[in-house]
């Protein structure tokens, strides 16, 4: 007998082949981000990390994980269902189709949404819930119209990360349950009614008018306020050169009248004779200007001062001519002034 016909040999060689069929499917090679779901005779055992691993064949086995994810294809999105022994711990994400959805001025919008979620914990989410995938997806949907339902249509376009907070806010309890962390929800698409979008239109063409209508407004008024403010420095700046011009022109005749005073020396008389002659010829200038100035114009009766005036003129004038002419006009405003005072026309 040969020793391939040996009993011992072909008890050998089967125990040989039935250890390289063990090590073959015990073998496991876990793949990095990934991990495995190991179940013994039925119940949890283990969770196999990444690496080289070795199970029991036939006693131990992987427990599978069901995923749902979507393939867009134009408008329509189809849902591709597998079940996975090996359980990615990255980041995933699902894009879901769009939810009708009624804001509270009663608006239906189609809100078409990204959520991104990462499995932290793979037992949990393996025993916890069937369809892990499907379950984030339902309530994704489900919190979405909570969440949009309490908001006009307005404040969803003004305040999507709001909208994007509130939403991950308000599933990070349930999740967390499943052994899934939601990173965070994106609001992609918002689709409007024609109506709806016509009249948000002719809205905005509203209020692009009007704000040009308050722009120009707003300039016609600074430009207004600009003229009365060049207007107003103007007029106080011929103020002030009138001011300052007959401030120059009564210190200009104060030096004259100084210099003829200084002139006539200590006599007192030709000192009084001179101020008398130049206050009557002020008043007699000021004479017709107080008659344009006004309709009526009264000369008081005390016309000494006139009077006086003229006789100072006769003392100073050298020729009969003058005399006369200065007497005349004495007379007549003397009588004027008798009869209680004289109105001159302007």
């Amino acid at each position: 007998m040969t020793l391939l016909q040996s009993p011992t040999f072909l008890i050998a060689l089967i125990i040989l082949v039935l250890g390289i069929i063990v090590v073959a499917k015990g073998l496991v090679i876990v793949r990095q981000s990934e991990v495995m779901v190991i179940e013994r005779l039925g119940s949890f055992n283990r969770l196999l990390e990444s690496g080289i691993n070795f199970i029991i064949p036939f006693i131990d086995q992987p427990r599978a994980i069901t995923m749902i994810r979507y393939t867009r294809s134009g408008e329509d999105y189809i849902p591709i269902s597998s079940t996975e022994a090996r359980i990615d711990r990255r980041e995933t994400v699902m894009d879901f189709p769009g939810q009708p959805v009624v804001t509270t001025d009663n608006v239906t919008v189609r809100i078409n949404g990204a959520l991104y979620f990462q499995i932290i914990d793979p037992r949990a989410a393996v025993y916890e819930v069937e369809n892990v995938s499907q379950a984030i997806e339902v309530l994704a949907k489900t919190t979405l119209r909570s969440v949009v339902g309490k908001m006009e249509l307005d404040r969803i376009f003004e305040s999507r990360s709001e909208v994007n907070d509130k939403i991950q806010a308000a599933m990070d309890e349930p999740s967390n349950k499943w052994g899934v962390r939601i990173t965070r929800v994106e609001v992609q698409d918002i689709h409007m009614p024609e109506e709806v979008e016509d009249a948000m239109r002719l809205q905005m063409a509203a209020e692009r008018r009007r704000r040009a209508t308050v722009t120009e407004a707003e300039g016609e008024k600074s430009a207004a306020i600009a003229r009365a403010q060049g207007e107003r420095e103007s007029a106080i700046l011929n103020a002030e050169g009138d001011k300052e011009a007959t401030i120059l022109r009564a210190q200009g005749e104060q030096e004259s009248i100084k210099l003829v005073l200084e002139a006539l020396g200590n006599d007192i008389d030709d000192k009084r004779t001179v101020v008398g002659y130049l206050l009557g010829q002020t008043y007699i200038k000021t004479l017709p200007d107080m008659a344009k100035n006004g309709e009526r114009v009264f000369v008081p009766y005390e016309s000494s001062a006139l009077l006086g005036s003229m006789g100072m003129f006769r003392e100073l004038s050298g020729t009969p001519e003058d005399v006369a002419r200065a007497a005349s006009a004495t007379n007549s405003a003397v009588g004027r002034a008798a009869m209680g005072g004289a109105a001159f026309g302007s």
